[in-house]
C-alpha cells in the first residue's frame, strides 16, 4: 500500500477521533467514547506502519500539522468555532511547513 495513503489514513482517524472528543462528555458516554478510542488506536496503528517507511520527523510533522489544520477547519464548520485572520494565516503556515518538510526530506 502507498506509504502516503497510510499516512493519510492515520491523519484521518486522528482527526475523526479528535472531532468526536466533545461528544464523549468527559468519556461518560459509551458510544462516542468507544469510537474515539477505536479511531485513535487506528490512527496510531497506521502511524506505526508509516514510520517503518518514512523518517519519523517527516511522519510526525505531517500527521500533527495536517491534523491541526483539519481539526481547525472542521471545528469551524461543525462546532461554529471562530477563525480570525491570524488563525487562518497560522493554519496556512502550518500547511506550507508540512509541504516544505516533505519536499526537502533527505532520508
Amino acid at each position: 500500500m502507498n506509504t502516503y495513503l497510510v499516512l493519510f489514513l492515520a491523519i484521518a482517524f486522528e482527526v475523526a477521533g479528535t472531532m468526536l472528543l466533545p461528544t464523549t462528555k468527559e468519556f461518560s458516554k459509551l458510544v462516542p467514547s468507544s469510537f474515539v478510542s477505536i479511531f485513535y488506536f487506528l490512527s496510531f496503528y497506521f502511524l506505526s506502519i508509516t514510520v517503518t517507511k518514512l523518517p519519523l520527523s517527516i511522519v510526525y510533522a505531517s500527521w500533527a500539522g495536517l491534523g491541526v489544520f483539519s481539526v481547525a477547519i472542521l471545528s469551524y464548520v461543525f462546532y461554529k468555532q471562530t477563525l480570525n485572520v491570524p488563525r487562518i494565516i497560522g493554519l496556512f503556515l502550518i500547511v506550507i511547513g508540512v509541504i516544505l518538510v516533505n519536499m526537502f526530506k533527505t532520508d
